[in-house]
């Protein structure tokens, strides 16, 4: 086993168990008070009396801005990292050589791309800058989102969803590191070694490539976050690890059929590269939900049922 690919595995290893290491930290260092969260609850503002139609859109107006705003901040993030990723696209300068050549360099090295399009090139390169920008866009874009349905949550909700932003970005990019050394090369391995003969030949364009390799790279930072999902969700008390805990069964059966549609490949073991990490991910969800400090009246209905 190679030094690199050690530390490979010790980086993404090391980005995955981070949110399990600061949780419980956290849960040992701080304590919620059940009775702070009753108060927030008493003091919590109605909503507005909607009596008609035009007092429901009027009251929506606000919330319409407030959407268009933080959808403009996020695109203009998303802008800044696309030139910047542009900029990668057509430059050596940074990584020694333009970023389409790297990727091809370093994920399919045996093979040579075509254009066939006259503006197949720069549609690509577009593509991938857009790709870049959104990488480095993503934690704007995930604050934005958390920032806009955040009014609608109670005060110590806010603090742990804000608390969970910094873990959302790093398993997003954990999840780009594994596709990259891991599921990319596999299925790209798979797609251009399959039925080659003396008189048939994979010569992939440079569109269909990109498209792949993006493809791959984005739904594994998606899949990646499945522990911080879950974690928001029994934090805010939507699930429960006892919960998730039963339904492990279905959980396969779901991730399974999920890894199936998600891999560009039918093969099993392209599958089950993708579905294998999921079932992980999703069984540190629950290590994740254990560390939840449980509500009250659960913990009275579990008392009044022993006695």
């Amino acid at each position: 086993m190679s030094t690199e690919f050690v530390l490979i595995i010790a980086f993404i290893t090391f980005l995955i168990l981070l949110p399990l290491i600061v949780m419980i930290l956290v849960r040992i260092l701080i304590k919620d008070d059940p009775e702070e969260e009753e108060e927030e609850v008493e003091a919590g503002p109605d909503g507005p009396d909607l009596s008609n139609l035009s007092d429901f859109w009027r009251s929506m107006v606000p919330h319409l801005i407030e959407l268009r705003d933080r959808l403009v901040k996020s695109l203009v993030a998303v802008g800044i990292g696309t030139s910047i990723g542009f900029y990668l696209v057509n430059t050596p300068s940074i990584i020694g050589q333009p970023l389409p050549d790297f990727m091809v360099e370093q994920l399919a090295p045996t093979i040579r791309l075509q254009a066939i399009g006259v503006g197949e090139v720069f549609v690509s390169y577009f593509r991938i800058a857009l790709v870049v920008g959104v990488a480095f866009a993503m934690p704007v874009i995930i604050y934005q989102i958390i920032a806009f349905f955040s009014p609608g949550l109670l005060p110590h909700e806010k603090r742990i969803v804000f608390m969970a932003l910094p873990f959302v970005t790093e398993l997003f990019l954990a999840g780009l590191a594994f596709g990259w050394f891991f599921t990319a090369p596999a299925a790209l391995e798979f797609l251009l070694g399959y039925g080659q003969t003396d008189l048939i030949s994979t010569v992939p364009t440079l569109d269909s490539f990109m498209g792949t390799v993006a493809m791959l790279l984005l739904w594994n930072g998606i899949i990646f976050q499945l522990p911080a999902v879950i974690f928001l969700l029994a934090r805010v008390g939507i699930v429960t690890a006892a919960q998730l805990a039963r339904t492990r069964r279905y959980a396969i059966v779901i991730i399974t059929i999920i890894a199936a549609l998600i891999t560009p490949t039918g093969d099993p073991y392209n599958l089950l590269l993708l579905a294998i990490p999921m079932y992980l991910l999703y069984e540190l969800g629950i290590l994740l939900a254990r560390l939840v400090p449980k509500r009250r009246e659960t913990s009275e209905t579990e008392a009044a049922s022993a006695t």
